[in-house]
């Protein structure tokens, strides 16, 4: 085909590996429209109408709308600027389209009933805008009294989760609990008085009562049983932990019984909150950070091998 050669569509169909209708589409679009016609009336294109229709197949393959590919082959556009500004929109489609398959994966694992995809979908959806300002209305409604520390509230602004475009299925998982823990009204509360303790550098009761010492052999003590994969309900806790009762007793001044196991339990309960620790462990997932073991593991073992029945140990 040379400039003064004029081809039917058919032949430019043959040529362009483009149906014949679609072809007839655009030339009535005006996108490619025909040189001229025969006598007969057909539609027939010249060199300059092929190589529209070329570029018009590549940019189409490319995912570009019809209206802005005229204005390209109308040169009103250049290839460039319309190549930069649909790269952009095809980095949103790649980003939504890893968040839409990390949902997918966790409502898999997860084994989520419709109600629970359907939240997971919704938290997910949101801006990158509205997820801080999900996190904003939890920091202010936590920490916005006047009789509130304001290093308390620095604290946990300062590491504000932040979901990535590109989120792992971990951290999409982790998303959705961390928004669903923020509204609870209650955890708000613990997550005030244990912020504002860690804030001041308080230690917890049970732990400036006890003393350093006595505090520090607990660690040690719980943390090597924890390393060498002894359960709080195991029959090898149970040495442990009778000497750490017996220990507490004595610098307590407290009958060894029942009612001072309780109320030692009791005392390492106050002093961590599961619910502020596992939020913590989430800001780290969501945030991509490298999770640190928990500040203080051996509350929660204490809690469960005190207050464990004798039945419900294991061998």
């Amino acid at each position: 085909m040379d400039a003064t050669t004029l081809h039917s569509i058919g032949e430019l169909s043959r040529r362009t590996g483009l149906p014949v209708r679609t072809i007839r589409f655009y030339s009535d679009s005006g996108v490619v429209a025909p040189t001229t016609r025969s006598p007969a009336g057909y539609r027939l294109y010249d060199l300059d109408a092929l190589r529209r229709l070329e570029l018009l197949r590549t940019l189409r393959e490319l995912g570009m709308d019809l209206a802005t590919i005229k204005r390209v082959l109308d040169r009103e556009l250049s290839v460039a600027e319309v190549a930069a500004a649909h790269a952009d929109a095809v980095d949103v489609q790649i980003r939504v389209l890893q968040l839409r398959r990390s949902v997918l994966r966790v409502v898999a694992g997860r084994g989520s009933d419709p109600e629970e995809t359907k939240l997971m979908h919704k938290l997910t959806q949101l801006s990158g805008e509205e997820r801080r300002r999900l996190i904003d209305d939890f920091i202010d409604g936590t920490f916005g009294s006047e009789h509130t520390d304001p290093a308390a509230a620095a604290m946990v602004r300062a590491a504000t989760p932040d979901l990535p475009d590109d989120a792992s299925s971990e951290q999409v998982d982790a998303w959705v609990e961390l928004a669903e823990l923020v509204g609870d009204e209650g955890f708000r509360a613990r997550m005030r008085r244990t912020a504002v303790r860690q804030a001041t550098g308080r230690l917890p009761d049970i732990e400036s009562a006890a003393g350093g010492e006595l505090m520090e052999f607990t660690r040690r003590t719980v943390t090597g049983a924890m390393d060498a994969g002894v359960g709080p309900l195991s029959n090898a806790a149970t040495p442990v932990v009778e000497d750490l009762v017996h220990r507490f007793a004595k610098v307590f001044a407290r009958t060894l019984d029942a009612e001072f196991r309780d109320w030692l339990a009791q005392q390492f309960e106050e002093a961590h909150d599961p619910g502020v620790d596992r939020y913590w462990q989430l800001v780290w997932i969501v945030n991509g950070w490298q999770v640190v073991p928990n500040l203080i593991p051996v509350h929660p073992w204490i809690v469960q091998a005190l207050r464990a029945e004798p039945t419900q140990r294991d061998g």
